[in-house]
């Protein structure tokens, strides 16, 4: 199973020999509160916390690494996904964090069933961070993910053309069994009037034999003894 647990850095502003400007003050208390909302799994308030320290420095590393987090804990990976890419371009010269922005965009990419994209993203993520074995886990199981989409699709493309072969068959086996023979036309009208004739020929011989036979009885029965 995927591990989704997120990588979190909370970040604080770190007491300093010099006076910090006061946007940056500010900004440390939106992402100290947003960071305590988070912790305490109220990701909808740490969501507008991290979007008030954007509003004051939207190239805040911090600001879109985390609001990115608070978006994938309430399942909006594409949301999610946007702040992650914002913050990969912020931070170059930190291999962890960039790591840790890749590996959270290949969860996003994954929850998105975007398997290869993903895939991607956490191979970015161990060329940043080799020894990160969180994401080496994700990225054999996005991995097998694909195997088994890539299976399930050329199963259907053998079913199909299996299908398309019996059905070709079919076609050929039609195209193989002899023409329907024409229907023998009607009898001419002489041919009708033969048989006709013939017909009434036979019932006036059959009319005059009984005619005979009747009268054979009668002179028969006509006779005195």
């Amino acid at each position: 199973m995927l591990k989704s647990r997120m990588k979190n850095f909370v970040f604080f502003i770190l007491t300093a020999f010099f006076i910090l400007p006061l946007h940056a003050q500010v900004e440390s208390s939106d992402v100290r509160s947003g960071n305590k909302m988070y912790k305490a799994g109220k990701y909808t308030d740490a969501e507008v916390d991290y979007r008030k320290g954007l509003q004051k420095n939207p190239k805040s590393f911090e600001a879109n690494y985390n609001l990115g987090n608070a978006l994938f804990k309430q399942g909006k990976y594409a949301e999610a996904l946007e702040q992650y890419k914002t913050s990969m371009a912020l931070q170059t010269g930190n291999k962890e964090k960039l790591a840790a922005a890749f590996h959270n965009a290949g969860n996003a990419l994954l929850s998105e069933k975007k398997i290869e994209e993903s895939i991607n993203a956490y191979k970015m993520a161990l060329k940043a961070n080799p020894r990160d074995n969180e994401t080496r886990y994700n990225l054999a199981y996005a991995q097998s993910l694909l195997q088994k989409q890539q299976q399930n699709q050329d199963k259907n493309k053998d079913k199909e053309k299996q299908e398309q072969e019996k059905e070709q068959e079919k076609k050929e086996e039609q195209q193989n069994q002899p023409p329907p023979q024409p229907k023998q036309s009607d009898m001419s009208k002489e041919n009708a009037q033969q048989i006709l004739d013939a017909l009434m020929q036979d019932e006036k011989n059959t009319l005059e034999k009984a005619k005979k036979q009747n009268i054979r009885s009668r002179k028969s029965a006509d006779k005195d003894w």
